[in-house]
């Protein structure tokens, strides 16, 4: 199994065809409406019979009518979409696209007017020329002293058919208000039924449309809006527009669509990027997923709050050396996995279990994995034992930078992190540039900073030490490892982004305090106004980390159980 060491691009495959889709808006009695036509049902289609908004495949002589066009140049619109040329040819595709498919047309007469619908109607038969591809958007204007309007259309997101699909598309789509008085009819060819629909209609259950994905986010979209006017400010207020590329997975058993904000994506692109679809989308305790050949991990049956899915167990090795990172809870179901999921050639026994701190759903399975394989026992002693897994007895605590060999191309060196806790050790796996972080580095959360044992300034210069590290070439990253949770990709921006949201907090802790001093539980509401009042209890600790921090940085001042601003 090859493991890529960034997520894919997304440049447009060379098997992909391009396309353009139209959103058209209208304000009805029940508020925003978008046209939706449903397609025909056609044998083999996955489209068959979806309910998706008008558009389809460019034409090449699309690109001759960019002469007759109003309200849109080339350069500018390539700009926006990220192409050196050649966006103005997407937006007159959905343009034409609209008219075949719906019957809307949006142009000026030679007068320079909008085309009332009586105009339209005569224009009707160019519907089926166009479709036949007897005719092209140039020729309908040449030959009816027409302008395509794009004047009211903005760029609205652009999508990419996923890996091992049949067919893949790369479309672009706009977005703009229905041509007034214009009727939609259905070409009863492409389209067998058009309908003027709310979102929240279109999603229903009870309507029961199929839907592709990139229909039903939208429309999620959409259903923000009141009016037409408003969700197109949005759209042209949006900043650059990335590419969403889903990738398909296998969720309960069953196909499933991920998508790039959904915490398994990445991984599922490392181990599945050409799209066999066979890359699970959840977390399933008691399961041996390889990320690569000499990394597989096993989560552990401690779902919570706390631990989301559960605790990650990992084996990382080569040939008859292997070695066992967090074996987790002293589960007896999880031990018997660790050692079920160890390769033939380790005779069921690691080199080393190694526990990247001892918190409980961290390091107690280390105790009856020691006694059923005979491994030694690798990890630090916490500075503080509340809080900690008081049956970790360690055979061997890991120096910051040793190297531990494990056959060929396969060496881990520890890396002291302490923050989260006093003797937490991050692994550094150097030939895939892979850190298991343990709980230094979450997935999708931050991490409890519980004193007396954690530490803020502690984990603030961690965490820049790993990237420092990073962008000196000495120790790169390439993918996170967490014990909770996917791969993660990016670490360096993770990174970032968790550094940033430290220091935000920070600010907003020293903002509540005042001269006079004040208990946690008057601070807890005003430093974590956006955390949940459900959370405000782990919430506590974290703050009272932060309050330390700032005691040592000379900030704040504690008196008793109390706080107030330094002088």
């Amino acid at each position: 199994m090859s493991a890529p060491d960034t997520r894919p691009t997304h440049a447009t495959p060379a098997d992909a065809r391009r396309a353009a889709s139209l959103i058209l808006l209208r304000d009805g009695a029940a508020g925003l409406e978008v046209l939706m036509l449903r397609r025909a049902e056609r044998e083999g289609d996955m489209r068959s019979g979806v309910a998706v908004f008008p558009g389809g495949v460019l034409d090449p002589r699309d690109h001759e009518a960019q002469g007759r066009v109003h309200g849109a140049d080339d350069a500018t619109l390539s700009a926006r979409m990220g192409l050196p040329a050649g966006g103005l040819d997407y937006a007159i595709a959905a343009v034409r696209e609209t008219f075949e498919e719906a019957g809307l047309l949006l142009a000026l007469d030679g007068a320079g007017q909008p085309l009332s619908p009586e105009r339209v109607l005569e224009l009707a038969p160019w519907r089926d020329r166009l479709q036949r591809n007897e005719a092209s958007a140039t020729m309908l204007c040449a030959d009816e002293g027409l302008t395509l309007d794009l004047s009211g259309l903005a760029y609205h997101s652009h999508w990419l058919t996923p890996p091992g699909t049949p067919k893949r598309f790369d479309t672009r789509f706009f977005i703009t208000a229905a041509p007034a008085g214009q009727q939609a009819t259905p070409d009863h060819g492409e389209a067998v039924e058009l309908m003027w629909i709310t979102p929240a209609e279109a999603l229903s259950r009870e309507r029961g449309l199929k839907l592709l994905t990139v229909t039903e986010v939208t429309l999620k979209e959409l259903s923000a809006f009141a009016d037409t006017a408003s969700a197109l400010a949005a759209s042209r207020a949006r900043g650059a527009v990335p590419c969403v590329m889903p990738r398909r997975a296998q969720r309960g058993g069953r196909p499933t669509v991920v998508l790039p904000h959904e915490l398994p994506y990445a991984e599922i692109g490392r181990l599945d990027p050409t799209g066999r679809a066979d890359a699970a989308a959840e977390l399933v305790a008691g399961r041996t997923v390889w990320l690569s050949p000499h990394v597989a991990r096993i989560t552990a049956p401690n779902p919570g709050p706390m631990t989301g899915p559960g605790t990650n167990s990992y084996l990382v090795g080569s040939g008859s050396r292997w070695v066992v990172i967090d074996p987790g809870p002293a589960i007896d179901r999880h031990v018997q996995a660790l050692i079920a999921a160890l390769p033939a050639a380790s005779g069921g026994r690691p080199v080393a279990i190694l526990a990247t701190h001892t918190h409980r759903d961290h390091s107690p399975a280390a105790a009856p994995l020691a006694a059923a394989t005979g491994a030694p026992v690798w990890g630090r002693l916490a500075r503080h034992p509340m809080w900690q897994d008081d049956s970790f007895r360690p055979d061997h605590a890991p120096a910051d930078g040793e190297r531990l060999e494990l056959g060929e191309g396969v060496t881990l060196h520890a890396v002291h992190t302490p923050g989260h806790a006093s003797n937490h050790v991050c692994w550094w796996l150097e030939q895939e540039a892979l850190l298991f972080t343990g709980d230094h580095l979450m997935q999708g959360s931050t991490v409890v900073i519980n004193p007396p044992d954690g530490d803020m300034a502690a984990y603030l210069q961690s965490l820049r030490a790993l990237r420092q590290a990073h962008d000196a070439g000495t120790r790169p990253l390439h993918w996170l490892a967490p014990g909770h949770g996917f791969l993660v990709a990016e670490p360096g921006a993770v990174i970032d982004a968790l550094v940033a949201h430290r220091l935000r907090r920070e600010a907003k802790v020293l903002a509540a305090l005042t001269a006079a001093p004040q208990p946690l539980e008057a601070l807890l509401p005003r430093a974590y106004d956006d955390v949940p009042a459900a959370l405000h209890g782990v919430a506590a600790r974290s703050l009272l980390a932060h309050l330390l921090k700032l005691q040592g940085d000379g900030q704040a001042v504690a008196a008793g159980e109390a706080w107030c601003r330094a002088a």
